[in-house]
């Protein structure tokens, strides 16, 4: 029988997972605004430098002293190289589609993280999930293939493969950090990680920028508060809300909740981008959360 604290700990799970799912949704959208006036790497440089000034402090305070040797750097640089194709391709992806149908898109993620999983992993066989995996894919294609729509973007493929690599990124980067959090925390690698990428990052900013040349003060108001959601909300206050979340209800059921991302950006990209919303998008998000559900139902069923 659950005790009053156990029920309030579910409680508390949902609401901080329902509000992670929300606040990723929301960056989606805010990385779009985020890229009128900064180019795609000085986004990401910005995100990373602010997010660390967050973590690093409080990863301190609740951690300690924490030692690496020389092999986990090692792990930390391959998985920070899955960061730095996550954030970069989503951002660059994100100049050739709107913010809605990328969200939409990173709504296959846990599908595409099973697939991977199942071909690197075996932990699942592949005969298991290609039903919910192919059902994901149509969602996507069906996003990617649309006609350009002024306003929205100009190369809606090229944009789709892009945010599907960023999800290709996350995923082995997910799969990658299996082994690596047995001996460390979330917030270790989350921060070690992000440093990690934003060394191959900060040289990126040669070749592409915007601000660096106009200077700061062409960035309007609304480029900065993109901005700084993206690095407090979306990357220290998501993380975080996901973590507790996780906590309470367990991994398993938390998976579930990734399912309002493109829920939420499709939200915020209509609301605040005025981006259109058709049967296109509709049928999309409904085949990619049908896929997710799919694998989720038939991975449940082996185990």
């Amino acid at each position: 029988m659950k005790t009053a604290n156990s029920k309030s700990s579910v409680y508390s799970g949902y609401a901080a997972l329902t509000t992670a799912a929300v606040v990723w949704g929301g960056s989606v959208v805010a990385q779009k605004v985020a890229l009128d006036p900064f180019s795609p790497v000085e986004t990401s440089v910005f995100r990373g430098i602010g997010a660390l000034i967050i973590l690093i402090p409080l990863w301190r305070w609740k951690e300690g002293v924490v030692s690496f040797s020389g092999k986990d750097w090692r792990n930390f640089f391959l998985l920070g190289l899955g960061v730095l194709g996550n954030h970069l391709f989503v951002l660059f992806g994100l100049q050739f589609i709107g913010a809605g149908a990328a969200g939409i898109i990173i709504g296959a993620s846990p599908a595409i993280t099973a697939f991977l999983s199942s071909l690197i992993l075996k932990d699942v066989s592949l005969r298991v999930i290609w039903l919910g995996c192919l059902v994901s894919f149509l969602g996507v294609l069906s996003i990617t293939g649309r006609s350009a729509v002024d306003g929205v973007g100009s190369h809606p493929l090229v944009g789709g493969l892009l945010v599907l690599s960023a999800l290709v990124s996350w995923a082995l980067y997910t799969i990658g950090c299996r082994k690596t959090m047995e001996r460390f925390s979330p917030m270790t690698v989350t921060w070690t990680t992000l440093m990690v990428s934003l060394m191959f990052e900060i040289p990126l900013l040669a070749i592409n920028h915007k601000v660096l040349v106009s200077g700061m003060e062409t960035v309007p108001v609304s480029g900065w508060m993109a901005l700084l959601y993206v690095m407090v909300f979306a990357t220290a206050l998501g993380q975080q809300a996901w973590l507790h979340g996780v906590k309470g209800v367990g991994p398993s059921r938390a998976g579930i909740f990734g399912n309002l991302i493109p829920v939420s950006a499709l939200f915020f990209s209509l609301i605040i981008l005025g981006e259109p919303v058709g049967m296109r998008e509709i049928s999309g998000i409904g085949l990619i959360l049908l896929g997710v559900w799919l694998v989720d139902r038939q991975s449940r069923a082996v185990f």
